[in-house]
């Protein structure tokens, strides 16, 4: 059993570099559909056969839903292996990120009826949660480097 509860740990980080990444995915998926939405007529029809906004819509909802399963198993594993939560700017910053995301995709339905603040808006919140999961990743590789040094 110990076994299990001291790899566990490990678990978080692997999934959060994961969907780290995914964001990155997203990111470019988003981008193209605003290359697609303001290219010519001729290229426009072109770029849609690449279905981006469907694949953006998809993989942001995985994104949606592992964020929200990661934030909440990270904070598990961390109450389970401390018998209490680490209140520090890492798990601060973390349900920060959940609340921006959840933010972000409850926009889609107005960006979808054309509304601009919407939009401009999930660009923001998606863009500051880029930079608070940069952010997250160092203080979590710093958080990983202590739970080996404690192995």
């Amino acid at each position: 059993m110990s076994f299990i509860i001291t790899w566990s740990q490990f678990i978080h980080p692997l999934v959060i570099w994961i969907l780290f990444f995914t964001a990155i995915y997203a990111l470019y998926l988003g981008w193209q559909i605003r290359h697609t939405r303001n290219a010519p007529k001729e290229i426009r029809k072109e770029l849609v056969k690449k279905n981006f906004s469907n694949r953006h819509h998809r993989v942001g909802s995985i994104l949606l839903a592992f964020m929200v399963i990661g934030a909440l198993g990270g904070m598990a594993v961390t109450y389970i292996n401390n018998g209490k939560l680490i209140v520090g700017p890492h798990l601060l910053v973390g349900l920060g990120m959940v609340g921006l995301i959840a933010t972000s995709a409850s926009l889609v339905p107005y960006m979808q009826k054309g509304n601009d603040l919407a939009r401009y808006s999930h660009i923001s919140l998606n863009a500051i949660l880029l930079a608070l999961f940069s952010w997250q990743a160092i203080t979590g590789v710093q958080i990983v480097q202590k739970i080996i040094g404690n192995l």
